[in-house]
């Protein structure tokens, strides 16, 4: 018996799109471009041969068109986990459920994104402009906790060496450990791309270890997150938003990948705000390669 979604679960707009993003299934594209900024969805198309559709709905900004041919969209998804907990879902629901009858495709379609972020490194030898793949992601979201097929998809012995290594706080989410779809890093990185180990925070400020007016209730977090190995690998770079994403691909069997230009160096106290100049070059090659 087919699976049927109610509507308190998959709410679907009058007009017949997804609640949220308020895309149609017909607009979607097998090749997605996500990114943080709805400013910088712009930036993508204009990389773009034709632009089919844009669509706007608070912090999620879409237009659709096609590259050297291919059909492509480009997706704002804001900041921050939770906002990708609802992207995925609701690109996932285009994609696998068919909004007239709300029943499960018996066939399943999987969808190709990469996102493109900025972040900071947390390794002194990786300068401001370095791209930088979400290979392995540790999310301290917890997002992924709430599904099953969690463990399955995690690498549990990382993150028990993990958490013992930089003496995890209790209080905090458990945090999970995925990879990015292997075949999608091969196809996008090249020897211009550094493979990383992310880590997805749950804020830009405390969570990352970042002091203003509050202190912090682990304030040597990053200094032990520095000095961490896991088979020879360090922890490269923070951002918040690559474990989610690659965790619930992987539990809904999408394939997906985070690269990040590096736009501060936590350990070296630098930082470079207007990372803007750093994102064309690095859009282009994502678009080619995708």
């Amino acid at each position: 018996m087919k699976k049927t979604i109610p509507a308190s679960e998959l709410i679907i707009n009058p007009d017949g799109t997804c609640f949220h993003l308020h895309l149609h299934p017909s607009q979607l594209t097998d090749n997605i471009i996500l990114v943080g900024d709805p400013g910088r969805v712009d930036m993508v198309a204009e990389f773009f041969d034709t632009r089919d559709f844009e669509v706007s709905s608070r912090e999620f900004h879409t237009i659709g068109g096609t590259y050297k041919g291919k059909p492509v969209m480009c997706l704002s998804h804001g900041i921050g986990p939770d906002n990708i907990d609802i992207v995925i879902n609701e690109l996932d629901a285009l994609a696998n459920i068919d909004f007239d009858t709300r029943e499960v495709h018996d066939t399943l379609r999987s969808l190709t994104m990469v996102r493109i972020g900025t972040s900071g490194s947390l390794q002194p030898e990786l300068k401001i402009g370095t791209p930088v793949i979400a290979s392995r992601s540790i999310g301290f979201d917890g997002v992924l906790n709430y599904y099953a097929g969690r463990n399955e998809v995690s690498d549990l012995d990382f993150e028990e060496k993990f958490c013992n290594h930089v003496g995890w706080n209790p209080t905090w989410a458990r945090p999970y450990v995925v990879e990015a779809d292997k075949t999608l890093v091969e196809q996008i990185g090249g020897d211009d791309m550094v493979r990383g180990c992310t880590i997805s925070a749950v804020g830009f400020y405390g969570p990352q270890g970042r002091e203003l007016r509050l202190p912090l209730s682990n304030p040597d977090l990053n200094s032990r997150i520095e000095t961490f190995r896991y088979d020879g690998q360090p922890v490269t770079n923070y951002e918040m938003e690559s474990a989610p994403l690659q965790g619930l691909s992987l539990l809904m069997g999408h394939r997906a990948m985070t690269v990040c230009s590096i736009i501060a160096n936590r350990m070296c106290h630098e930082a470079a705000p207007n990372y803007k100049t750093a994102m064309p070059d690095l859009i282009r090659t994502v678009l080619d390669r995708i």
